[in-house]
């Protein structure tokens, strides 16, 4: 049976994710030491998990609403509210998600028609430009580079836009690069978004993660932008909750209408003992300062500054990370390909990092690894990759 007469040609031809084939690879070897996936090395904190188990211990076990619960969505409007000063109806602007990553492709898969482009920067994420084909759309690489600590300028935007442009997605603070962008960058931006009418996807899922005096600086905050844009966020980062599959999406509620309609012939609702345990975060969040968060990241910022330390002292060029938790080190003075860095790392070495090309073509040179993981392992870690680099 030719069974490729009956796939969809633009889907079949997507390739795999670069993450989960080094991922795959690594699981398939000994003594590896993964600074590849981006997961939380910590557990769900405690109260979290116990409001979950209490809630299923209570026989709550029945569907959702479609949008999410109730109490839920208002959380969720307060923390915004509260946090980033972005006001959303609980009623008509929020839309609870299976993780961030349902609120992206449901986003496109809403506004994008047949001939559409939708501006992705690069290097970003793997899945913003697969989503953009799988929805029909064009996706159409924006470069960002080490010279502009990987930020986004309005500049590189607006050479980018066609008449056939319909949204462009803002993926900050970045995975993989760790860069951020401040509020004159976004107002910039904002300038374009205001004349050329386009929508922004600001995918902020990594918004508790920056470090020093650096804060999160949402889009939709932005005088005249709420109206413009469609604001992702979740739980899985920063609150170590990626196994429980809770996202969201913010927007016009004309916007969220339609992306509902999308969600529950395709979902129904989100796991309903996920959103409890998100509802908990939230509210004990909002009680003690978010103490479970600010533990998180003062963790990170300690292994941040190790990452970059060390790196640089085994001859990397390596831009300082303001954001998330990844670095991408300059790996191009060892002569080698991202690819065959990786590669060679994880063969001779066991340790296991991301091709910079798996975040498009303009990552050739770079290499992801991720700080997600304890410090004993992350030392072990560079130590190998020091004895990699000067066995080169």
């Amino acid at each position: 049976m030719n069974y490729q007469k009956f796939l969809n040609p633009d889907i079949a031809a997507v390739p795999p994710s670069g993450i989960r084939r080094f991922f795959d690879m690594a699981s398939s070897m000994q003594d590896v030491i993964s600074l590849g996936v981006g997961e939380p090395d910590f557990i769900t904190p405690y109260h979290i998990r116990n409001a979950a188990i209490n809630s299923i211990i209570d026989g709550e076990t029945q569907y959702t609403p479609n949008r999410g619960l109730l109490p839920l969505r208002r959380e969720i409007s307060r923390y915004l509210q509260d946090r980033y000063a972005t006001p959303y109806d609980p009623e008509t602007e929020i839309l609870v998600t299976v993780g961030a990553s349902e609120s992206i492709d449901t986003a496109l898969r809403a506004i994008v028609s047949p001939g559409d482009e939708v501006l992705v920067p690069q290097p970003s994420y793997v899945s913003y430009s697969p989503s953009v084909i799988f929805a029909g759309g064009t996706p159409v690489g924006v470069e960002t580079t080490k010279d502009t600590q990987f930020r986004l300028t309005a500049e590189n935007v607006l050479r980018a836009i066609t008449p056939r442009t319909k949204a462009l997605i803002l993926p900050y603070p970045n995975n993989p690069t760790g860069g951020i962008m401040g509020k004159s960058d976004l107002e910039a931006l904002a300038e374009v978004v205001r004349e050329k009418e386009i929508l922004v996807i600001s995918d902020e899922i990594y918004s508790e993660l920056t470090y020093g005096e650096n804060t999160h600086v949402s889009f939709a905050s932005l005088p005249g932008m709420k109206d413009y844009t469609l604001t992702i966020n979740g739980f899985s980062k920063s609150f170590a909750m990626t196994g429980w599959r809770v996202g969201y999406i913010c927007g016009p509620a004309a916007l969220i209408d339609v992306m509902n309609k999308i969600h529950q012939y395709a979902i129904l609702c989100a796991p309903r003992q996920g959103q409890v345990a998100a509802l908990e975060a939230l509210r004990s969040g909002r009680e003690n300062g978010y103490a479970d968060v600010v533990r998180m990241r003062e963790s990170y910022d300690q292994r941040r500054r190790l990452m970059v330390t060390s790196l640089r002292k085994m001859g990397l060029d390596c831009f300082e990370p303001l954001g998330a938790f990844y670095v991408f080190p300059d790996i191009r003075l060892t002569g080698l390909s991202s690819e065959e860095f990786c590669r060679r790392l994880l063969e001779e070495k066991r340790v296991a990092c991301v091709p910079g090309t798996a975040f498009g073509p303009c990552g050739e040179g770079f290499v992801r690894c991720s700080y997600a993981t304890g410090l004993d392992k992350l030392t072990t870690a560079l130590e190998r990759m020091e004895a990699f680099i000067a066995s080169l």
